[in-house]
């Protein structure tokens, strides 16, 4: 694990814009003029995926991915200047929150400026061309990092942005080099104290094919030596499988409570429902009072916690990363309301420093506890909305829902759920 993580990240949210599609404008200025409102929800970080001009060579859809990278150095012209990029950046610390951008450093655009002035830091295909070694990502040519001037030029691009943002989301990072990443985060770090790096690791599966392939590819293990969090593809499988009703169920939360002791004591996962490249939350979830369930406990877990814009307004079309597909915001839904309260909630020290535990009950309910000081935090979500008495690990008493007020009975190690979630703080059982 990186050794300055601030482990207080697991007491925050974070909230993921695609600039194009974030507004019907697609503009920096859309978004500034709308951070109340995402401040509002109890937001700490803004993470704005690719901001850079997207090549057009080989592109995909009719606007390109922002994935395609064509200029490390610039920003998209159709989203503003360098001068509205600042200005937004600016409001977002003026509202007491951060700004992480995405780093695509494992390939750019075919026609980017690094494949015209330095074609020979790029993998090359055996006819000699230009293209990538895995995913299926025709539009995207592979970076070559045994070439140390490329390095180089990387982190000095890292250090130009850190003296405007305060971190980073790297994308596919365990295609590049762990030694690169950790001769970035500390030379980045003298201009930039506390920067926070965030590393999209990748399901074991890709993590098996690729090394199967012969191509180097980090697990998280590896990653937390260079990075503060990572992603939750390690688990993410075992969730899908619990929403299709794959048996059994236990695999799920026995997954998450195997995190406390495969990663270092400090480690951080982004935890989401969903995210640019999977199915929004309010699709693959459709019952409401379900959704509401998974939503809570989304806010339990331990970790940085995700949003991506739209779903606090239960949106259920994911925009394509290649058109232009603006958020319908006007749904007539909203969980606005609820992630305010839970990540108010999150902010108990508990979430930063608590042993953490969950396991699945009957009615699919998933139940989970936080331990620390003599204090445990309970949360209770019924994950098909159903009611039905769920055993506890907590003192018989009376205690409060942090999230609606109402009241919590324990009764013989036994609370009633009447299907909206629970989340109640005790002593410790054997206090």
């Amino acid at each position: 694990m990186a050794n300055n993580t601030d482990i207080s990240y697991r007491n925050q949210v974070m909230y993921s814009i695609y600039v194009r599609n974030y507004s019907a404008e697609g503009t920096f200025e859309a978004v500034r003029r709308d951070l109340a409102r995402i401040r509002a929800l109890g937001v700490n970080i803004i993470w704005l995926m690719p901001i850079h001009p997207i090549g057009m060579e080989k592109h995909k859809g009719t606007l390109g991915c922002p994935y395609a990278i064509r200029d490390y150095r610039a920003v998209n012209p159709a989203y503003g200047t360098l001068d509205d990029f600042k200005r937004l950046v600016d409001d977002i610390h003026a509202h007491g929150m951060k700004c992480i951008i995405d780093v695509v450093y494992n390939h750019t655009s075919p026609d980017s400026v690094l494949a015209k002035e330095h074609p020979e830091w790029f993998y090359h295909k055996p006819d000699g061309g230009l293209g990538n070694r895995t995913g299926d990502w025709g539009d995207v040519a592979d970076l070559d990092y045994s070439h140390p001037e490329l390095w180089d030029y990387q982190i000095d691009t890292l250090k130009y942005w850190a003296g405007i943002v305060d971190g980073f989301r790297c994308d596919v990072a365990p295609l590049l080099p762990l030694a690169f990443w950790l001769r970035a985060r500390a030379e980045v770090e003298a201009v930039r104290p506390g920067c926070f790096w965030l590393a999209e690791s990748v399901e074991e599966s890709f993590v098996v094919e690729n090394r199967a392939q012969g191509i180097p590819c980090l697990s998280d293990a590896e990653l937390y030596q260079a990075f503060d969090a990572c992603y939750e593809y390690d688990i993410f499988p075992h969730f899908q499988e619990y929403l299709a009703g794959y048996m059994p169920k236990g695999n799920y939360p026995a997954a998450i409570t195997r995190q406390e002791a495969a990663f270092p004591a400090n480690y951080i996962k982004l935890r989401y429902l969903e995210n640019h490249d999977r199915d929004r939350a309010a699709f693959a979830i459709p019952d409401e009072t379900a959704l509401w369930n998974w939503t809570a406990f989304l806010y339990f877990q331990k970790g940085l916690t995700l949003i991506y814009m739209g779903q606090e307004v239960c949106a259920e079309h994911t925009p394509s990363l290649f058109e232009y597909e603006p958020v319908e915001w006007d749904t007539g839904r909203s969980l606005a309301e609820l992630m305010q309260t839970m990540a108010a909630i999150k902010k108990d020290e508990i979430f930063a420093r608590g042993q953490y535990q969950v396991w699945h009950a009957p009615h699919d309910m998933l139940v989970g506890v936080y331990a620390a000081d003599g204090q445990q935090m309970h949360g209770i979500f019924s994950t098909r909305g159903e009611a039905a008495v769920v055993r506890v690990v907590a003192p018989d008493g009376r205690y409060r829902n942090l999230i609606d007020g109402g009241e919590v009975e324990v009764r013989g190690g036994q609370v009633s759920c009447k299907g909206a979630p629970i989340v109640f703080k005790t002593p410790c059982a054997d206090a």
